[in-house]
């Protein structure tokens, strides 16, 4: 079933933010050991920033029930964020643009440095070109629309995680309506992106058949996509590419 979380939701005006301790109480001790995943890797650890306190709710649920993931806290506005979010030290940071005080971009440029290692997502409402760019030179990672399905958000939270950088397809079509053109591989598909993640492991199109379960001709199909969305010649230099521009990682 799929899950919207919608920005329709109305603000809760006398909100101050102490739901984001709350959830921090659970984790709050910063030194505490990271508990490992039970497949023996870490889970991410993720911080929410929104000012709806019913997107932050649904947020959590959905969080907790990934395995992959693990909720450490939340905050209403930038400076709840900038204060809570630092002792949490989240591996990923979900970030609405329209908030009180601090908006989202300006929100991302203080908490950079004070988590190095953190990757940011916009999580909004605001499809526009201009933002946009504002979100990406502040340090976000990948911008995703409210209107995303749960599955959209999760794989979109998975390749932030790894360092990929992620669009909505809606949010290239604005860049590229807004005369900025958006990195090589913005526009590809979830299941490009798996195609061309196996590609740089190194896999033939049989092996990447087996894989995934599908038919050699829809094999054939998306690599020959995924090349002229790359504007490349072959799979060599469409890896390449994808490694360049971070659209994969190598383990």
């Amino acid at each position: 079933m799929e899950v919207r979380v919608n920005d329709t939701t109305s603000r809760a005006g006398t909100y101050t933010g102490h739901h984001a301790g709350n959830h921090a109480d659970d984790r709050s001790n910063a030194e505490r050991s990271r508990a490992p995943h039970e497949t023996g890797r870490q889970a991410i650890r993720v911080f929410v920033i929104d000012d709806h306190p019913m997107i932050r709710h649904g947020l959590a649920s959905m969080i907790r029930a990934e395995r992959d993931f693990e909720w450490v806290g939340d905050a209403a506005d930038g400076e709840d964020a900038i204060r809570l979010a630092p002792a949490l030290q989240p591996d990923l940071v979900l970030v609405d643009l329209v908030m009180p005080g601090p908006d989202g971009v300006a929100t991302i440029r203080a908490l950079k440095p004070l988590l190095p290692r953190a990757h940011f997502v916009v999580l909004t409402s605001v499809l526009d070109a201009a933002e946009v760019k504002r979100a990406m030179e502040a340090g976000a990672g990948a911008y995703l629309l409210k209107n995303a399905s749960t599955q959209e958000l999760v794989t979109v939270m998975h390749s932030a995680a790894r360092g990929q950088r992620v669009l909505a397809p809606e949010v290239s079509d604005a860049l590229i309506a807004g005369g900025r053109t958006p990195s090589p591989g913005a526009d590809l598909t979830q299941r490009e992106r798996e195609l061309l993640g196996l590609m740089a492991q190194g896999l033939a199109n049989q092996e990447i058949s087996n894989r995934l379960g599908i038919a050699m001709p829809t094999v054939k199909f998306h690599v020959t996509n995924i090349l002229a969305k790359l504007h490349a010649d072959n799979r060599t230099e469409a890896v390449l590419t994808a490694l360049k521009y971070r659209l994969v990682t190598l383990a």
